[in-house]
């Protein structure tokens, strides 16, 4: 079926500011002021974060659909963090391979905007390049690289990226644990894992972290006004890094085998933001 945000005649701004409208009217909430979209293996941090004031099926507010992705939720929640702030913990992601557009690939992160947040924080579960991030490493994003061709802007509207990847919210991260590594992310369309060819490629132009997310809404992000917060789980070494063929099911095992430790180090992160 072919998704409302594909028709061109649309203002997907117009669309993000109604599901605002409907996610402020559903959870009575007016503003929030942080949001975050939980990627595999981080869903367990929003139990952790604070109160949850309300829970809504993303499929009820304009623009959004159900998650196609075994291992992501459905929902968005209002929570309230312990500082008094609210946080919008988006757990329905929708990925550019599904072919809704790009549009419709960033209308969570532009929605998150209208509610007011000024913050983004995106994770994701994805493959490393470095060996010695085997076993689950929680990685910070430093910056990205697009490999997708396509942007979430549109017609002559040229946004900077430097420093699209908050140093202020990573050193915030390294306050609680001093030990986070970062790296460059790559961002392939899928839903095809990485050729060990096109895994060398990413490491030779400067990638660290492969995936299919995260990179289109970072600059949507950026477009909309939002400082961001970028972490990888790195829930395999990539193809031709590690020896054992890929699968989407060891990047669940991954996940659920790092949830507590990465949830836990997620809250403590956006506790001090």
């Amino acid at each position: 079926m072919r998704h409302l945000l594909e028709d061109e005649n649309i203002d997907p701004f117009q669309i993000a500011q109604q599901a605002a409208d409907q996610i402020a009217d559903k959870s009575g909430v007016d503003e929030h002021q942080i949001a975050l979209t939980l990627g595999s293996g981080w869903a367990k941090a929003a139990d952790l974060l604070g109160e949850t004031v309300s829970e809504i099926p993303a499929a009820d507010i304009i623009g959004f659909s159900k998650p196609a992705v075994i291992g992501h939720g459905g929902t968005l929640r209002s929570i309230k963090l312990q500082n008094g702030k609210f946080a919008l913990v988006i757990g329905a992601r929708t990925h550019f391979y599904e072919n809704h557009g790009v549009r419709a690939v960033v209308h969570s992160v532009r929605t998150a905007a209208k509610t007011g947040a000024k913050v983004m924080v995106l994770t994701n579960g994805a493959g490393g390049i470095r060996p010695e991030w085997a076993g689950g490493a929680s990685v910070l994003i430093s910056d990205h690289i697009n490999l997708t061709a396509s942007s979430p802007l549109e017609g002559a509207n040229f946004v900077d990226l430097t420093d699209l990847y908050s140093k202020r919210l990573r050193a915030i991260a390294r306050e609680v644990d001093s030990s986070l590594d970062e790296g460059v992310y790559v961002q392939f369309r899928g839903p095809h894992y990485e050729t060990p060819a096109e895994v060398q490629m990413a490491k030779t132009i400067g990638g660290d972290i492969v995936g299919m997310s995260t990179a289109l809404e970072a600059i949507a992000a950026r477009e909309s006004g939002m400082e961001i917060l970028g972490m990888s789980l790195i829930t395999n070494l990539a193809a031709g890094i590690q020896s054992t063929p890929l699968s989407h099911s060891e990047v669940i095992e991954a996940g659920q085998a790092a949830e507590a430790r990465i949830s836990k180090l997620l809250a403590e992160i956006v506790g001090k933001i």
